[in-house]
């Protein structure tokens, strides 16, 4: 019964089989956006082409991808031709692409966009980075083809306005297959040989397909890596390509490139005699000038009469040196004063006038120390007797002479009637000695009076 069942490899087989026999899927033209679009590094792309109601997968292989003029985008609207078929290890169908165009705008257009966006961004056409034209260059350099209107119009151009230039002509391919990479050759070449101070990079008009080359993104950056200034002249005035944005400087013609390569020699030789004449008339009436001017100096008064201009100086001489005479003796009187202060100072503060003031001042100083020292002696002795007097009054055996006597209860001084009762014994101390009491009775006084 198994012999009834296919395979999962053997029905996608089958339906593949199908898909290649169908005429109207080997060659098929479809229209739609992409989505999900995947560059992968080996260069094949995927993605997925919808529209509104349905959407399919596909690849196109880096074959076919290389030969893009434009890079594939989302929501980016392209005809397609390619094929459908079937992919055997996941089972599903998908389109191949052959070939890709966006929808509704040309693809050398679109790639010429996308590449001056990049380029614009990576600085290749920054103005600050241009090198300046070289303003009498010697050797100019011509790359275009040698046939055609374009190498005669820059030739004609440069030998009518400065002969004494050099033309070095590079031949180039400007179009078709190769030319790309033709002149980026020979932009290299050019800088290697450093022979030239300028370089002409251009052709005659021509359709966008004819002047691609200069859009190619080879050739803009040959140009913005020269070290030798490169003028642009592709096409006619309205023709713009990638190559006239990268350039030092954009020429509309090739004809008008070789306008601005070399300056004209007419206008030269006319700005040369302008400033010949110039010249001659500004030395002349220098010249005049001077002369008139030496006439002058010559019938002036200082040398007319040269003893005279410096007569002042010998007086302003002579007065100065009267000056510095004063001067001199007034300082010397100033010195000998201020000498006599100082010796009179330096007798004053001899040592000998010293040690006797020394002397006068110790005398005086002990005679006043000996004077108080007797009255402070006498203030103590008289304060030591008072205070021993005021000690005798308040002795306390002075008025036990008197008939009083002390009496203690436990070694303390019995102060009041109140702290003794009937039978407490007492010590009198008395001046002479002391006796032991017996307390028979005792009495409390108010008023003046006992009980």
């Amino acid at each position: 019964m198994s012999s009834n069942y296919l395979s999962v490899k053997a029905l996608t087989k089958y339906i593949k089989r199908k898909f290649d026999a169908d005429p109207h899927l080997r060659d098929v033209y479809v229209t739609g956006e992409l989505s999900n679009v995947k560059i992968h590094s080996s260069g094949h792309i995927y993605f997925t082409l919808k529209d509104d109601s349905s959407r399919i997968n596909a690849t196109m292989f880096r074959n076919q991808a290389t030969k893009l003029t434009f890079k594939p985008e989302e929501g980016m609207k392209v005809f397609i031709r390619g094929d459908v078929n079937v992919y055997e290890a996941s089972g599903a169908y998908q389109l191949y692409a052959q070939t890709m165009e966006p929808d509704g705008i040309g693809g050398l257009f679109v790639a010429f966009n996308q590449l001056k966006e990049r380029l614009q961004k990576e600085g290749l056409f920054n103005p600050n980075l241009k090198q300046p034209i070289p303003q009498y260059p010697k050797t100019i350099g011509v790359l275009t083809a040698t046939t055609g209107a374009a190498i005669r119009d820059i030739c004609t151009t440069i030998n009518r306005r400065y002969p004494q230039a050099e033309i070095l002509i590079y031949p180039t391919l400007v179009q078709g297959a190769g030319a790309a990479a033709n002149i980026t050759e020979n932009i290299y070449l050019a800088n290697h040989q450093a022979l030239c101070d300028v370089l002409i990079v251009g052709r005659g008009g021509g359709s966008i397909e004819d002047l691609w080359a200069f859009n190619e993104e080879i050739v803009a950056r040959a140009i913005f890596e020269s070290r030798i200034p490169i003028i642009s002249a592709v096409g006619h005035e309205t023709d713009t390509t990638i190559a006239d944005f990268v350039a030092d400087l954009r020429a509309p013609t090739p004809t008008a490139a070789a306008e601005l390569a070399v300056p004209n020699q007419q206008e030269l030789i006319g700005q040369l005699l302008q400033r010949q004449t110039f010249m001659h008339q500004v030395m002349t009436s220098r010249l005049n000038f001077e002369r008139t001017r030496l006439t002058k100096l010559q019938n002036s008064y200082p040398l007319a009469t040269p003893e005279r201009l410096y007569r002042p100086f010998i007086e302003r001489l002579a007065q100065v040196d009267t000056s510095l005479q004063n001067a001199t003796k007034l300082f010397m009187l100033n010195q000998q004063t201020a000498l006599q202060k100082i010796d009179s100072k330096m007798k004053q503060y001899s040592p000998k006038h010293q040690l006797h003031a020394a002397k006068q001042q110790l005398m005086h100083t002990n005679n006043q120390l000996h004077r108080t020292m007797k009255q402070t002696f006498a203030q103590n002795q008289l304060a030591f007797q008072n205070q021993l007097r005021m000690l005798e009054a308040l002795n306390p055996l002075n008025l036990m002479s008197k008939g009083f006597s002390v009496a203690y209860k436990d070694e303390n001084v019995v102060k009041s009637v109140h702290e003794l009762e009937k039978g407490d014994v007492v010590n009198m101390t008395f001046q002479d000695g002391f006796a032991e009491a017996k307390i028979i009775n005792t009495h409390v006084q108010k008023e003046g009076k006992a009980k």
